[in-house]
């Protein structure tokens, strides 16, 4: 097995932050039984304890190696944090300084351009507008102060095929960037590139390229959501570029591509020679077509994945990793919940959704190439699904490529053999199976 073995570890973090699986939060005993099928691959118990929240974590980062250190994500006490960066409905009202996060990144920024990590409290509210972090900013925490995730809502409503001057006056009518922010680059390469669309990777809502970002208790959303038809609508709520980037009590809402993760550079094109890591901690990431996606290493401890058919898409999938042929690591899901809603699950439901797909990014149909075209990795383990997923043929056929889908189950099988899809489960229970 081309992998490295690296024992689990159940590392507490914070008072309520766990690194990995210490505990079952599912109810009954998993029917799952290795090898599986070659349309439903399982894990053995060795097999799996290859795949745990320390060894995803120890991958990457600077390099595309193993971290001797590894990465074990810890939370940053806000409880009681004093800042000067704090934004509300109204200025002046509760020590809201400011009116939009921009701002308060932007003057954070501008005050602390590196160094110790840098707190921005978010006062209870729905907050409309683009929120980007550039690449080199010292760490950042942005929080909600609200009873729960949906009480302070960052929102912006943009899609891949708007154009250049369309994403100009949405996101700066007010001269929200400007030429001496930080995040300027990022606003200007978007808006001013020469193509008919800004694409999928532009349409987020909050995107981050620093690294040691954290996020709590707030929701970011795209809130295009149904306003598009069942037609292909890629719509990000949030990207993240950054290393070590961590997520706890976050909803992220959206359609298709709701999370996007990825490993780029300053020039929004992708890097081969480091490879980011994010891990996502009692959240709800919500969507219709591949609204997980993405190149990089993530773990989702506890997370409810929830699946929706509002648009009456022709397919909808969890999942769409974009892993490097050589990479072993693509998204761990560890201890946490696939739940769809009545259009998947209810009486008469016309369809299933399923869990995911690999994503042959650069391969036209037909054209994938073992080894060198990406072959997404994912594990899903430890976890609940209910009955609104496909329960038996979960998995569908490569994005551009349409290679149909092939699980590796012959004795003996690397798991990195990239003749077969690296897509897995362990241990999992079906909710509501018949």
């Amino acid at each position: 097995m081309k992998i490295s073995s690296l024992s689990q570890a159940c590392a507490i973090l914070s008072a309520t932050l766990v690194l990995s699986a210490c505990s079952h939060s599912q109810q009954g005993v998993s029917t799952q039984i290795a090898p599986g099928t070659a349309a439903l691959p399982v894990l053995s118990a060795d097999e799996a304890n290859n795949f745990t929240a320390k060894s995803y974590l120890a991958f990457g980062g600077p390099s595309l190696q193993v971290q001797q250190q590894g990465w074990s994500p810890v939370l940053a006490k806000t409880d009681g944090i004093s800042t000067e960066f704090v934004v509300g409905p109204k200025k002046g009202v509760d020590g809201a300084a400011y009116t939009t996060v921009q701002q308060a990144v932007n003057a954070a920024l501008s005050k602390h351009n590196h160094g110790e990590r840098e707190y921005i409290k978010i006062l209870p509210g729905t907050y409309s507008g683009a929120v980007y972090i550039p690449a080199g900013a010292p760490p950042i925490s942005l929080f909600g102060t609200g009873d729960s995730a949906d009480q302070v809502v960052l929102q912006q409503g943009l899609e891949a095929a708007v154009t250049p001057a369309a994403y100009r006056a949405t996101l700066n009518p007010h001269g929200e960037f400007l030429p001496g922010d930080r995040a300027w680059y990022m606003f200007n390469q978007c808006g001013k590139q020469p193509t008919d669309s800004i694409g999928v990777s532009c349409s987020a809502t909050l995107w981050s390229q620093a690294a040691g970002l954290q996020l709590q208790n707030l929701t970011i959303s795209n809130s295009l959501q149904d306003s598009s038809d069942a037609a292909s609508h890629p719509a990000a709520a949030l990207r993240l570029d950054g290393d070590q980037s961590l997520l706890d009590n976050v909803h992220v809402l959206g359609r298709e591509n709701t999370l996007l993760l990825t490993t780029s550079d300053i020039k929004n094109q992708p890097v081969t020679q480091r490879y980011n890591r994010v891990y996502v901690h009692n959240s709800l990431i919500v969507g219709d077509v591949d609204y997980v996606t993405g190149r990089a290493n993530a773990v989702f401890d506890h997370v409810e994945f929830h699946t929706v058919s509002s648009r009456g898409v022709k397919q909808a999938n969890v999942f769409a990793p974009v892993t490097p042929a050589n990479i072993s690591y693509g998204f761990l899901v560890i201890d946490s919940n696939l739940t769809g809603d009545k259009g998947f699950s209810g009486e008469g439901a016309a369809q299933k959704a399923l869990l995911g797909r690999s994503v042959d990014l650069g391969a036209e149909k037909g054209g994938y190439v073992p080894g060198q075209t990406p072959n997404g990795q994912l594990v899903i383990r430890d976890s609940q699904i209910d009955g609104s997923y496909h329960l038996q043929q979960p998995w569908g056929e490569a994005a551009y490529s349409e290679r149909p889908f092939s699980g590796n189950i012959a004795p003996n099988r690397n798991l990195n053999d990239s003749s077969f899809n690296r897509l897995w489960q362990y241990n999992n229970v079906f909710a509501g199976a018949k």
